[in-house]
Formats: structure tokens, sequence, C-alpha cells
């Protein structure tokens, strides 16, 4: 997501850092980078035009210029500017007792799917959904949100034999409020294109169901076609927001710039890829964050809230400040975190990770994190609670039962060594301490990603400046000669 702009960007403030003293030439020369690297992601060249006006104007001036670090004020700019395009964004769905959302989209948008992920968001924050499958166009969009539902646990209303979209709305309608549901979701048709029959048919739903909202299903990857369309249905339907689809496979992100800025339309949602739970409100701060590279906390904050059990973390904490930290533990914690989605994607919501990330290739994070719960689950209960024990006849044991090699075992252990160190060294702290320790850990891999976390030190509690690091190592040596002048003097003696 937005690796054209990320790489863009970065380029165009490291060409200012490395310069000696910043001008107004060389600080134009920056500028006309980030303009390159928007116009490169296929941000609309009004929209370029109008956000490079902003930036120049406040960074061109003599505060920036004057301060003693322009670099970070020209980044604070462009973070600002870029949350300016793309909000501000009330994200919370306002229904009654009784709510309607209505979805229109293009043909191949994801329309469907998002239809499913909305229904599993309302009823995580405590709404009774009922989908209504309205796409009467293609039997396989009827079939794909009853399976959907299934998965889910949510009701479909739905009729193969149906021709009228306008009638299946209403006896979905009908059929919620007798199931005693509290909202609707309508999946109404798609097309290739946008034409006269599709938006005479979706007004007529408009007109005959009235929706509280109206949400505008796009694909991210279409660029700008994204933007021309939602401008279309926008003029057909007046929408409440657009839901932006296929995020994690758009390089570049020039919709997601673009949408507010030309059609007035906020971006509500955001589809961050095909599993079920991927589906995340759109946040203007969030997103500038990561647009730049520096992650975005509050959302990953969001998904640990949503889909953690609560229960199992307070437990886990629990044990953490005992000063317990087992191989169970570690097993249950990175499955817990599996649950908020691909670790590649959660890796870049952390500040300082999207580079080691990037260190890190093709490596395949899930099927590393398959096979260490593998080996973990190959264990006795009594070797997951002291490792220590495990010789080489357990270690050959674990090793086939779990289809790895056996020094793989004592891989995992060593690194466990070092994890739990770490998790016992936070137990107990505030969240200002942990958070000084993650960083710590984090510039320690960035450092050197390919170097394994090895396990922590005890300090002695006072770190040395460089210039009483040098006094003594004079004062050593010092000593060293000392003691040589003492030898040779007890030798010619």
């Amino acid at each position: 997501m937005f690796e054209t702009l990320q790489k863009g960007l970065q380029q165009a403030f490291r060409h200012l850092t490395g310069q000696a003293k910043l001008t107004e030439s060389n600080m134009r020369e920056g500028l006309q980078m980030v303009r390159r690297a928007l116009l490169e992601a296929d941000v609309s060249y009004d929209v370029v035009k109008q956000f490079m006006e902003h930036v120049t104007q406040r960074a061109l001036g003599q505060e920036v210029l004057s301060s003693l670090r322009p670099t970070e004020m020209l980044l604070q700019i462009v973070y600002q500017e870029l949350v300016n395009l793309m909000g501000p964004v009330d994200t919370s769905i306002r229904l009654g007792s009784f709510g309607k959302i209505m979805l229109c989209g293009l043909q191949g948008s994801g329309k469907t799917t998002t239809c499913a992920k909305l229904a599993r968001l309302l009823k995580k924050h405590g709404r009774r959904p009922l989908m209504i499958a309205a796409d009467l166009q293609r039997p396989a969009a009827i079939e794909q949100l009853i399976v959907l539902g299934q998965q889910i646990d949510v009701p479909v209303y739905a009729d193969m034999q149906a021709k009228d979209p306008v009638a299946v709305c209403q006896a979905g309608i009908q059929e919620a409020r007798d199931r005693d549901a509290d909202v609707v979701l309508i999946d109404t048709a798609g097309r290739l294109h946008i034409d006269q029959e599709l938006m005479k048919q979706l007004q007529e739903i408009d007109l005959r169901v009235q929706p509280d909202h109206c949400f505008l299903v796009v694909d991210s990857m279409t660029g700008q076609d994204a933007v021309n369309s939602a401008k279309a249905f926008n003029d057909a339907l007046e929408l409440n927001g657009v839901i932006m689809t296929k995020l994690d496979g758009d390089q570049r992100g020039g919709a997601v710039l673009s949408v507010k800025a030309v059609t007035g339309v906020p971006i509500k949602f955001l589809g961050t890829g095909e599993h079920i739970q991927e589906l995340e409100p759109f946040n203007p701060e969030g997103m500038a964050s990561r647009i730049l590279g520096m992650g975005d906390m509050m959302e990953l904050i969001r998904r640990a809230q949503m889909e953690l059990d609560r229960e199992k973390m307070r437990q886990q904490e629990e044990a953490l400040r005992q000063g317990k930290f087992t191989l169970e533990e570690f097993r249950d914690l990175m499955r817990q975190t599996q649950r908020l989605g691909p670790l590649g994607k959660l890796m870049s919501l952390v500040p300082g990770m999207g580079a080691l990330q990037e260190v890190m290739g093709d490596a395949d994070a899930e099927r590393d994190l398959r096979r260490v719960c593998g080996i973990i689950d190959s264990m006795t209960p009594e070797e997951r609670r002291n490792p220590k024990i495990i010789n080489q006849s357990r270690r050959r044991r674990i090793a086939a039962g779990a289809g790895v090699k056996p020094h793989e075992v004592s891989e995992l252990v060593k690194q466990f060594e070092a994890i739990a160190s770490v998790m016992q060294s936070l137990a107990g702290k505030g969240l200002r301490e942990r958070m000084r320790a993650v960083q710590e850990i984090q510039q320690t891999m960035m450092a050197d990603p390919t170097r394994p976390l090895v396990r922590q030190k005890k300090g002695t509690g006072k770190r040395l400046t460089s210039k009483e690091r040098a006094r003594l190592r004079k004062l050593r040596e010092k000593e060293a000669r000392r003691r040589r002048r003492l030898q040779k003097r007890q030798k010619g003696k």
C-alpha cells in the first residue's frame, strides 16, 4: 500500500536532509520531488496543484528556512496538508432503532464482500444486521453473499427467482423486522461501466427504500477512474461516503488522496485485504502517517480492542507481572496476534518497522509463525514450562513431531529465552516506559535486522557518555602501563 508514494516522498526528504544548509533554491528542488511523487502515485493533477500551493506557501516561509530542523518542519507541513486533503471524516454510522444501508458500485469493485465485512463490523458493535441480496444481475453474487453470511453468522434475504430489485429490498426489510434485526445492508447490482439503466435502478431503490446511508464501493486499483465513478454516482444518488477496496494491491494510492478533494464525499472505510476482518474505519491522521512511512498505532490499537480476547490478554498480563512467561504463553500470544490480520500488514502499522519489512523481503512470516507453533505443540507440558530440560533426545522427538530439523528446535528455544527476557522486563512498567523499551528494541533491530534477538543483559542503571568512556579507557591504559613497569622492576631485583 502506497509504496510508490512512500518511496518518492522519502527520497525528497532524504535529498533535503543531505543539504549542508537549506535555502529557497534547494527547498524548491525538494518540493518539486514531492510534486513528482504525488503525480507518479496517480493523484489527480488538480489536487496535486492545490496541495503543492499550500505546502510551498508554508515551506518557503522564513520560519521553516531559519529553523534549526527545517526538514522536520517540512515533514510536519506535508503531514498536516495530507490530513487536510483527506479530512475531516466522521466514520461513525448513525442509525436509529431500525437502520438501512445501501451499497452500490461497479461490478468487480468488491461490493458483495464489503457488504459482509460491514455487517460483521456492525455486529461487533452490538447491532443485529441482516443482508439483502439485491444484485439480481449476477446469481453468483447472491450465492456469494449467502456463503459470507454463514461465515459471519448474519442472516441473508435472497430470492433467486425475483426480477424486481425494489420488491426484493422491500421484502428483505420486512424479513428483517420479523427476525428482530435492527439494521439491513442492501447489496445492489453493479455494471462493468456506468450507464443510464444502472443509475435508474439505483435511484428507484433509493427513492422507495429511503436508506439512512448510501455508500459507494470503489476499487482503488482503478486509480483516477475510481474518482470519476465516485463523482458520477454522487451526482445521481448523493452519497454519504465512499468505501475504498483492494488497498493491499494498490501500490500508488492516488485515488485515496483525490476522492474527497474532487467529489467532496468522504472516504468512510478501507478494504485492506480479502479476509473478512480486513475493513477499517478511515482515519486521515493515521493514513497520512502511513503514507509518510510512520505507521499507524491508533489503527493497531483499534484492531486489538476489536479482535483480541480480553480475558486471555488479562491472564497473560497477570502471568507477566508474576515473572512467568512460558512457551505456552508465547504460543498463545502469537495466535492472538494472528487474529489481527496478516503479520506483514501489521508490521506496516508499527512506527519504524516499514524499513525492516523491506530487509525481510519475501520472508513468509505466516509460515514461520505456523512452524513455531507446531514446534511448541510437539513439546510436552513440562517442556513448554521449562525448556531447559530439552536435551538431545527430546530435541529429536520434538523435531520429528513438528516436521522440522533438530537445530530449529534449539534456535526456537534460544529465541524464546531472549523474548522471555524482554517480556519480563516490560512487566509492571507503565505505558510510557513500555513504549520506550519497545522503541529501543526496534532501533536495535533496524541497525542490524539480520542479527537474531539476544537475551538482554542486566544493566548497571547508568549510561556513560562518550567522554566518560574515553576517560575510563585512558585510566585502564595508564593502570596497565603501571603494572608493566612494576613487573619489570620486580624482575630486575
